[in-house]
């Protein structure tokens, strides 16, 4: 419960006041919306990390990073931003260019309705070292529990998160665009 409790807070206290168009979009844009850093410690895991931002010529590029570890029932490490501006119904999936250092990473999508949080819908992708246009259709996407609907309604998104997870690895993870389309 205490987890529930503190995502909730750190969401509610990251994203206040932001006015953004497009929660997410093209990074170089100076309106992208605020992101913040969940890890399994706010549930007794030991997993460490940060997202920063770098300036490149290209625009900003947002870097998670870190070390996901599954000792102490842990696992994940995360960048998540509220959607301020609803996706249209017409939606496919989520489009992102991004690089890493050759492991899986996760795209997970909350909904209205998904109040827990082991509640999501999730994608993988896999990294490399090379920049990479990446798409994940809805249809692709998995919910992580029983009880969720079976497909997303893209007016029903209400966050957007880049994970890390599931097994014990050093997390390196840059993304310079991320959408809907």
């Amino acid at each position: 419960m205490r987890y529930v409790i503190l995502t909730f807070l750190l969401t509610l206290i990251a994203t206040n006041g932001s006015s953004q168009d497009i929660m997410i979009g093209n990074l170089s844009n100076k309106t992208y919306s605020k992101w913040i850093f969940i890890a399994d410690t706010v549930m007794g895991g030991v997993s460490t990390g940060k997202i920063s931002f770098i300036e490149e010529k290209s625009g900003k590029i947002l870097r998670l990073s870190g070390e996901v570890s599954t000792a102490n029932n842990g696992g994940f490490i995360q960048a998540r931003t509220q959607i301020n501006k609803k996706p249209a119904i017409n939606s496919e999936g989520v489009r992102l260019i991004a690089k890493g250092n050759g492991e899986k990473y996760y795209i997970h999508l909350r909904t209205t309705g998904t109040f827990l949080p082991w509640q999501y819908f999730q994608s993988e992708f896999p990294s490399t070292n090379n920049w990479t246009e990446i798409i994940l259709p809805f249809k692709n996407f998995t919910r992580s529990a029983r009880g969720m609907r079976k497909k997303i309604n893209p007016r029903n998104i209400t966050t957007v998160g880049i994970v890390a997870y599931g097994k014990d690895y050093n997390a390196d993870l840059y993304v310079s665009e991320i959408n809907f389309y």
